[in-house]
C-alpha cells in the first residue's frame, strides 16, 4: 500500500480530523521498515506502498505524525475511524468529497502495526466503547479473524444490520469468495469485507529472462519457473550460471509457502505446523546454500535496493499480489517512466505454487449510533461496482484522476469492466494473471495469531538457514516461544 503514513509506534495514537487535509495516500502494502509483510494493499492512487503486519505489512514508518483532531472527536456528527495505515481514511475522504450532503466529519486514528502496536489499542477503543470508541475500523489478513471470528468478534456489527442488502450486493458485485468467507462471523452472518483481490503473481524482469532464456513472454517464463519448487530451483541453477539470483531474500518465497498450506497455525486449539509452512525451513536453506539470492530481509534497504538492479547481483524476481507492484515495487525502482531504473522492464507470470497476501477489512462497532452513514462509507468501499465506486476507480486508477495506480479489486464485476494495462509491466495487462490467481486465494488456513506467530517462524528459519541452530532446534525454540507467550496448546 502506499506511504504518506501518519504512524505510531510503542503503541500510541495517532488522531487527525482526516477530512479535508488531503492524504491521498496508505496501505497494508508499502515500504516497511519493519521486518512484515502481508499486505495488504494500496493507497488512494499515490504513494510508495502494504498491507501486512509484522510479517506482513509493509508501508509502515513513523515519517509523519498528526494532532488530535480535539473538539470534534466523539462528537454527534463525527465518524471515528481506526487504521493501521492512512489507505482508508484516504478512500473515506474521497466518499466525502464526491458526497457533498453526508454532512459527518471523519476523525482518524492512525496506528502502525509495527510491534503489534495496533491491535492492543483498537482492542481497548473497543471494550471501553462510548463516544470516541471506533465506529469503522480496519484489519488485515494476519488477524482478520481475531475480529471477524475471534477474540475480538462481539465487537462487529452484521452488515445487514446496517441496512445493507448483503445477499443482493455480493450477487451484483460478484465479490471474491474467500474475502466474504473470511469476513463472515460464526454466526453465518457477514461483519467485514474486503475491497481488494490478493492472489499472487510471480514478477520477473524481462531483461534478465532474455538474457537467460531467450524469451521474456509469460507463458514461457511460467514454464521456466513451475509449476512446483523442483522447477523453480532448476531455473535459479539456470539464472546462477548466468550470475542472476531468482529473489532477493527467502522472505520472497514465504508468502507463496505460507498462504498455499492446507492448515492454518492452529487447529483445535492446538499449535500445528502444516507440512508446507515447515518446508519452508529447507526451501530457504536451498536458496542460501545454493547462493541463489542476495540473503536479503523483505523490507529492507537491501531488499528495495534489488528492485532498482543495484544489488549484489541481479534479481530475477519477486512473488506478490498486484499491490506490491503498484505501491512497493513502483516507487522503489529508481525511475517514474519507461527506460529509467527497472520501469517497464517488468513483467508477471503465472507463479509455481498458487498463493494469496494481504488484504484488508473493514468492520463497523455494533454499538455506533451512526450506521446508517457508517453503512453508506462501508458500501462504497466494498460493494459499489458501479463506475462511482470506490473498487471501479482503484482498479482503473482514477480515484484521483486520470493516470493513478492500479489495483486488482475483490469484485469480479468491477474486474470484467477494468483494465489492468500498466507501463511498468511493459504494457501488460496484469489483471490477465492476477484475476487467474484469486483462485488461490482462501481464509481457511489464517488464524487470528498469524502476525504473531509468523514472526516467530521466520525468525527461527533465519537462525537455522543462517547456521546458527539446527533444523531441530529451531523448531523446538519455535513451540516454545508461542508456548510461553500465547494461549495455545503446544506438544
Amino acid at each position: 500500500m502506499k506511504k504518506l503514513i501518519a504512524s505510531v509506534l510503542c503503541a500510541c495514537m495517532i488522531s487527525t480530523l482526516f477530512v479535508g487535509c488531503g492524504g491521498e495516500s496508505g496501505s497494508t502494502a508499502s515500504n516497511e521498515t519493519a521486518d512484515s509483510g502481508a499486505a495488504d494493499s494500496g493507497a488512494a492512487d499515490s504513494g510508495a506502498a502494504d498491507s501486512g503486519a509484522a510479517e506482513d505489512n509493509p508501508g509502515e514508518t513513523a515519517d509523519e505524525t498528526a494532532d488530535s483532531a480535539g473538539s470534534n472527536k466523539g462528537g454527534a456528527n463525527t465518524i471515528n475511524v481506526w487504521a493501521f495505515t492512512d489507505e482508508v481514511p484516504g478512500m473515506i475522504e474521497k466518499y466525502i468529497e464526491t458526497h457533498p450532503d453526508f454532512g459527518y466529519d471523519i476523525n482518524t486514528t492512525i496506528i502502525a502495526t509495527t510491534d503489534g502496536a495496533y491491535q492492543p489499542a483498537l482492542d481497548q477503543a473497543l471494550a471501553a466503547g462510548g463516544a470516541e470508541a471506533p465506529d469503522i475500523y480496519c484489519a488485515e489478513a494476519a488477524f482478520v479473524l481475531k475480529y471477524t471470528q475471534g477474540d475480538a468478534s462481539q465487537y462487529a456489527m452484521p452488515y445487514a444490520d446496517m441496512g445493507i442488502d448483503v445477499d443482493a450486493a455480493l450477487k451484483a458485485a460478484d465479490i471474491a469468495q474467500y474475502t466474504v468467507d473470511i469476513g463472515t462471523n460464526q454466526d453465518g452472518k457477514l461483519v467485514g469485507l474486503g475491497y481488494q483481490a490478493t492472489g499472487g503473481a510471480f514478477i520477473y524482469r524481462r531483461s534478465i529472462a532474455q538474457d537467460v532464456w531467450g524469451t521474456d513472454d509469460p507463458a514461457e517464463i511460467a514454464k521456466k519457473i513451475g509449476p512446483g519448487w523442483d522447477q523453480f530451483f532448476a531455473a535459479a541453477e539456470e539464472l546462477k550460471a548466468k550470475g542472476y539470483g531468482i529473489v532477493s531474500g527467502d522472505g520472497d518465497i514465504w508468502h507463496a509457502v505460507e498462504n498455499s498450506s492446507e492448515t492454518g497455525w492452529i487447529v483445535d486449539g492446538k499449535l500445528n505446523i502444516d507440512p508446507k509452512r515447515e518446508e519452508f525451513l529447507d526451501l530457504s536453506k536451498q536458496l542460501k546454500d545454493s547462493g541463489y539470492h542476495n540473503d536479503t530481509q523483505d523490507w529492507q534497504d537491501a531488499w528495495f535496493a534489488d528492485m532498482k538492479g543495484e544489488g549484489e547481483k541481479g534479481i530475477f524476481g519477486f512473488f506478490g499480489p498486484a499491490w506490491l507492484i503498484n505501491y512497493t515495487m513502483a516507487p522503489n525502482c529508481g525511475g517514474t517512466a519507461v527506460g529509467e531504473g527497472t520501469y517497464g522492464d517488468w513483467a508477471v507470470c503465472e507463479p509455481p505454487i498458487g498463493f494469496f497476501w494481504g488484504g484488508t477489512w473493514i468492520l463497523a462497532n455494533k454499538d455506533s449510533a451512526k450506521a446508517e452513514a457508517v453503512a453508506a462509507i462501508i458500501e462504497w468501499i466494498t460493494l459499489d461496482c458501479t463506475e462511482d465506486g470506490l473498487q471501479y476507480k482503484w482498479a482503473n486508477g482514477t480515484l484521483n484522476g486520470e493516470g493513478g495506480t492500479k489495483d486488482a479489486v475483490a469484485s469480479g464485476t468491477v474486474m470484467a469492466m477494468s483494465d489492468g494495462s500498466v507501463d511498468f509491466l511493459g504494457g501488460q495487462n496484469m489483471f490477465d494473471v492476477f484475476v487467474a490467481a484469486n483462485q488461490f486465494a482462501k481464509g481457511t488456513n489464517l488464524t487470528q495469531y498469524d502476525e504473531t506467530i509468523n514472526t516467530y517462524w521466520r525468525d527461527q528459519v533465519r537462525e537455522y538457514t543462517a547456521g546458527n541452530k539446527s533444523r531441530e532446534q529451531a523448531i523446538a525454540d519455535f513451540k516454545q516461544q508461542v508456548a510461553d507467550n500465547l494461549d495455545v496448546i503446544v506438544e
